[in-house]
């Protein structure tokens, strides 16, 4: 469809030595404007906590104008990394992106910051998402939904009916030839064509000025 494209495989955590993503420590908890945009718990050399992967995955975030994630369902949820990227995603929604305003971590100022009224900047608002979610017995409309709702409430906006779809490959059938349910199951690609192309579509027709988000301009009364 002419675009770029940077695939963002994160199984590699699973693959290749040196790739980690640090668990999120829960700032926001704490106060909205402790969690920094990107985030700045890491690294942190006293526990050896270096080399977050999630330095190199901000980045790709902000110059996406569309997103398409493509997962399985692993018992009952996403699998780790993904929940670990979604985890540390959450200084997008409302992160505070100037950290020497709390003078690093110091809660006390965070706090006031927040009652003081926070205005919850939505650090990825208007890219367009895609989702594909594939399982093999259940749990699959489950996951498209937590993560179509996540996706939105970060102010994303959906590729419409054909740009999210859940489904089963090898419904109930063994995993030793799962690989070979997904080769023949010719429909489920389709399905999956479909989702890029809506996303692909939606992409251009806002970037052209033709698709405009009809929210645009309300406010939350609590953005929370």
């Amino acid at each position: 469809m002419g675009y770029a494209v940077d695939i963002l495989d994160l199984s590699r955590l699973t693959s290749e030595f040196g790739k980690t993503i640090h668990p999120c420590k829960s700032c926001v908890s704490t106060a909205m404007p402790l969690c920094h945009w990107p985030c700045s718990c890491y690294p942190n050399y006293s526990l050896g906590q270096t080399s977050d992967w999630m330095n190199e995955i901000y980045p790709l975030w902000v110059a996406a104008h569309g997103i398409l994630i493509v997962t399985p369902v692993n018992w009952y949820h996403v699998p780790g990394g993904l929940k670990a990227m979604i985890d540390r995603l959450v200084c997008a929604d409302g992160g505070n992106p100037d950290p020497t305003s709390t003078h690093g971590k110091k809660a006390d100022e965070a706090k006031a910051m927040e009652l003081k009224g926070w205005p919850y900047p939505r650090h990825l608002a208007g890219r367009h998402f895609g989702l594909v979610v594939h399982g093999d017995s259940v749990g699959a409309e489950g996951v498209r939904r937590s993560l179509s709702d996540w996706l939105i409430d970060m102010h994303l906006i959906s590729a419409g009916r054909f740009g999210e779809i859940d489904g089963y490959v090898g419904y109930m059938e063994p995993y030793a030839t799962s690989h070979r349910d997904l080769d023949e199951d010719r429909e489920f690609q389709q399905e999956v064509r479909n989702v890029a192309c809506a996303l692909g579509n939606a992409i251009r027709l806002a970037r052209s000025g033709r698709l405009d988000e009809p929210g645009e301009g309300l406010e939350e009364p609590n953005p929370k």
